[in-house]
């Protein structure tokens, strides 16, 4: 026998190589053990959490019964639908355990989608553009519109500037869809003669309603008016142009609305 080989025989079959090997492997399963332990508590193993199902509840029902079961949430994104209450969950992942038959551990977070009553669009610039042409993008980004007209010598039927909340509103800025923009469009000539409304005795919100139908400038004066509601609140007591039945005007004349609040005893005074 090589005696390189007979050496190395020896010394495996060793009490010395024999008690290191058995502590390597006594070692290593106390680390296996270890570990499957660990592993057993911080994964959780053997818990099952069933996924409720939480398309159509609102947000805020939602948050406490996945907290209840010891789950987390996390909303995606909200998707515009104006047909459902805003903060509705349209979908979630992973889907209830009645759908997928899949159960969760705790601290698994639940991804939602929900719903919003409002969707975004950017206004665009329609300065110096003809008044057709902004009518067909206001319309076809979901925007209403008011058409004012102010006289001027030149930009005749080109829109003037544009309002938002009577703010004017630059190119790009982000606004519900549905709202409400005032075009303001230059009209180099008188415009076309309009009959005169007889506005006395009405409402603030309907002479409102007549004066923007019929597009024309106009002032409200309200000297007994101090907060909102008493503007709403207040009605039509002298209007000029001054309204003579058959009578018109031109289109560019402006409007002075006088208000009262106390109507009732504007008619008293009148009457004495």
């Amino acid at each position: 026998m090589n005696p390189l080989f007979a050496q190395i025989k020896a010394f495996v079959l060793s009490k010395y190589f024999l008690k290191q090997l058995g502590l390597v492997i006594l070692f290593y399963l106390s680390v296996v053990f270890v570990m499957m332990v660990f592993l057993r508590f911080s994964t959780n193993h053997g818990e099952r959490i069933e996924v409720p199902n939480l398309v159509g509840k609102n947000a805020e029902e939602a948050k406490v019964i996945l907290e209840d079961l010891g789950l987390e949430y996390q909303i995606l994104d909200s998707i515009y639908d104006p047909s459902k209450p805003a903060g509705t969950i349209v979908s979630q992942n992973p889907k209830s355990t009645a759908f997928s038959l899949l159960f969760v551990k705790s601290g698994r977070t639940i991804a939602l989608r929900v719903t919003k009553k409002t969707d975004m669009v950017e206004m665009p610039s329609l300065i110096h553009r003809q008044l057709k042409f902004a009518e067909n993008t206001l319309q076809s980004r979901g925007l209403k519109w008011i058409i004012r007209y102010k006289p001027t010598n030149d930009a005749n039927g080109s829109v003037l500037e544009q309002l938002y909340k009577g703010n004017r509103i630059k190119e790009g800025a982000r606004i519900p869809v549905g709202a409400t923009i005032i075009l303001i469009v230059g009209e180099n000539d008188e415009g076309e003669p309009i009959s005169i409304p007889d506005f006395f005795g009405l409402t603030f919100s309907d002479a409102k309603y007549i004066i923007d139908t019929l597009g024309v400038s106009v002032n409200y004066i309200c000297n007994d008016c101090i907060t909102r509601e008493d503007t709403l609140a207040s009605r039509v007591i002298i209007q000029s142009p001054e309204y003579i039945e058959g009578e018109t005007v031109p289109k560019s004349t402006p409007f002075t609305i006088h208000l009262r609040k106390d109507f009732n005893g504007y008619i008293e005074n009148e009457e004495q």
